[in-house]
């Protein structure tokens, strides 16, 4: 069964009766978690599902990918909740990058191990797709595969992959998969950035979506299966946020915030992070090893030039302090650099993509040790070599951005066939 928008409005049951709830109205039992506007906080997907008693999931073994995110509104792991109600057979966790509980740095996972708090197995999904991962979910016994994490609204944030990785794997075992939907932290008002060219696919970026993709993980999901799984779709259901609108960023909707990863430490990271990311495609520090990742950005040898130029720009909604800091791990590890802050003054306004591409122009054009990785990372992360090349070339910020103009239009247009909030 493929679920398009269409197709999960009018689905019967308990999928039903969560879509048919209009994404503004809340409950008595949301009341209490509000914006400071008065209209009611978000209900997350899980807590929608575990309000009507698991329906969904009756009579299935199920399985959970998730991680340290997966929680409710008063900070309970989903796990942890669902493992002790016999209303829901919980029987396998599936851990992604940073692991299960979240014990691990980027690039890294926890391994196949029994949950000390449930004594559930958990199975290490990370780098696996395709059959592979297909057979774990064989193995694991369950019927039904649940989607829980938080995102952070970039392409190349890899838990968007894990879910499309999922999804096929699935789709393979003739598992049934369910994504309960939690908010985009940097709103889902509009796609930015340049669109992922197929022949650079890879686990930041595995199709061809926006860098700044502006969706909910179950807005997705439903593009995913429609316009990239189509030759073999997954049995897809996805449980909507009720309270959640397009406009809201992650302070507004009363949840909590975990770190969806150690270098994710608050929502104000997520904000820059589809811009300022790239410089993991260059030889400046991205500020992996401070208190304020994505936020900083160096390297030895830069000085206030850097800062100068680029609030010479005037881009909207942003000014960059000139910064000098010593990253604890990663890039310049225990050697003070130079650099930005990147200080969001007006969120509304703020262009995230088109900012890290500014920054990226005037490093080059004020550092003369600027260099791209030399595996040329930075076109895996924009998607194609064109923002590499450009830059190059001597191309100024408008004339990189304008570049992409018509494949995100594109993008665009197919995107919003899958949304879900108003």
């Amino acid at each position: 069964m493929t679920l398009s928008r269409r197709g999960l409005l009018a689905a019967g049951g308990a999928v039903g009766a969560f879509a048919a709830t209009a994404a503004g109205t809340g409950t008595a039992a949301a009341a209490g978690r509000g914006h400071g506007s008065g209209r009611p906080g978000v209900r997350t997907g899980f807590e929608r599902l575990a309000a009507d008693g698991y329906r969904l999931l009756a009579g299935q073994k199920v399985g959970v990918v998730t991680n340290p995110t997966g929680i409710t509104a008063d900070v309970r792991h989903l796990v942890d909740v669902m493992h002790p109600d016999d209303r829901v057979n919980l029987t396998a966790v599936f851990g992604p990058e940073h692991g299960f509980r979240g014990t691990a740095q980027a690039g890294g996972s926890e391994g196949r191990y029994d949950d000390p708090a449930t004594g559930l197995p958990v199975y290490d999904t990370y780098l696996k797709s395709g059959q592979p991962l297909a057979d774990i979910f064989t193995a694991s016994g369950v019927d039904t595969v649940v989607f829980d994490i938080q995102d952070a609204g970039a392409r190349f944030y890899t838990y968007i992959w894990t879910l499309y990785d999922c999804m096929e794997a699935a789709a393979l075992a003739g598992k049934r998969l369910v994504v309960l939907d939690r908010p985009n932290p940097v709103t889902g008002r509009a796609a930015l950035g340049p669109v992922l060219d197929p022949a650079f696919a890879t686990f930041v970026g595995r199709r061809e979506i926006a860098q700044a993709h502006g969706m909910t993980v179950a807005e997705l999901a439903l593009l995913f299966n429609a316009e990239f799984l189509v030759a073999r779709p997954v049995e897809l259901d996805v449980v909507k946020m009720s309270g959640w609108r397009r406009s809201d960023f992650f302070d507004t909707t009363g949840l909590p915030w975990v770190p969806p990863s150690p270098n994710m430490p608050t929502p104000e990271t997520a904000l820059v992070y589809s811009g300022t990311c790239l410089f993991e495609g260059t030889n400046l520090s991205e500020g992996r090893g401070t208190t304020r990742p994505f936020e900083l950005l160096g390297a030895e040898g830069i000085d206030h030039r850097w800062a100068a130029a680029a609030n010479a720009l005037e881009l909207p909604g942003v000014a960059f302090r000139e910064a000098y800091f010593a990253p604890t791990f990663s890039k310049f590890q225990g050697r003070t650099v130079g650099g930005v802050q990147v200080h969001v003054q007006d969120r509304e306004a703020f262009d995230p993509v088109r900012t890290g591409i500014a920054l990226l122009v005037t490093a080059k054009r004020t550092w003369s040790g600027f260099a791209w990785r030399s595996d040329n990372w930075i076109d895996k992360l924009t998607g194609n070599t064109r923002v590499r090349t450009m830059i190059d070339a001597g191309a100024d910020t408008d004339e990189v951005v304008g570049a992409w103009g018509a494949d995100l239009a594109a993008f665009r247009s197919v995107r919003k066939s899958h949304l879900l909030y108003r």
